[in-house]
């Protein structure tokens, strides 16, 4: 089973963090808090998140040099950062925003519904990245354990094989629909090409899992998780 997804909550002010968890405990996931960008980054460096909110005018380490620390670690530069900020000082900032590697860019007070949305389609894509790296690690046992793995108890290849298809299939058809579900919302480019970045990286596991069937003859190389 998937654990629940981690979410970043940034803001120096106590009371931000608090309107933040009450916005998205609905998404029954872990809201983590940190007020500082230094603290942020030291959340970072044990712990994996599906999405960061964070605030832009923060003391000390803002909102724009917290992402830049953030997209600079190969551990963390590919987690979606949403900026929320209190004030809109125009096209400028906003473009800083996102030439800070930002996802999104928000202005405060923002619709609850709107943000709340907007996290659960990271969060969901989250889950299936999740997913897609637990069928790999099984086609991995596959193939490293010539022939047997263990799941629960150990299977002959044959049934082997036909649990691990089963399995991806249905990461596939929920990955098609959430795509669908994206296409259907005019969704972010930035969550719609996370999306078709995800299908790809299924279609790669599929192929190698399909190499794998009796009569083939194939070694299949193991799909890229980047």
């Amino acid at each position: 089973m998937v654990q629940k997804a981690k979410i970043l909550l940034v803001d120096d002010r106590p009371e931000n963090l608090l309107a933040l968890e009450a916005i998205l405990s609905a998404l029954d996931q872990t809201l983590v808090r940190a007020s500082s960008g230094e603290e942020a980054l030291k959340a970072l460096l044990t712990d994996d998140f599906a999405v960061i909110l964070l605030d832009v005018q923060m003391p000390g380490m803002d909102g724009f040099e917290t992402a830049a620390h953030i997209k600079r670690r190969e551990r963390t530069r590919d987690i979606p950062i949403i900026f929320l900020t209190a004030i809109n000082h125009g096209p400028h900032h906003t473009f800083r925003g996102y030439a800070a590697g930002a996802v999104d860019y928000i202005s405060k007070p923002f619709d609850p519904w709107v943000l709340r949305a907007k996290v659960s389609v990271f969060v969901e894509l989250y889950m299936k990245n999740c997913q897609l790296r637990e069928q790999a690690a099984l086609l991995r046992l596959q193939l490293e354990g010539g022939g047997k793995a263990a799941i629960g108890d150990t299977k002959e290849p044959a049934g082997l094989l036909a649990e691990l298809s089963a399995r991806l299939a249905a990461v596939e058809e929920q990955a098609e629909a959430l795509s669908k579900q994206l296409d259907d919302d005019s969704a972010d480019a930035a969550a719609v090409a996370t999306a078709a970045h995800l299908e790809r990286k299924l279609t790669g596991l599929r192929r190698a899992l399909d190499a794998l069937e009796p009569g083939t003859g194939n070694s299949p190389a193991m799909p890229s998780q980047n």
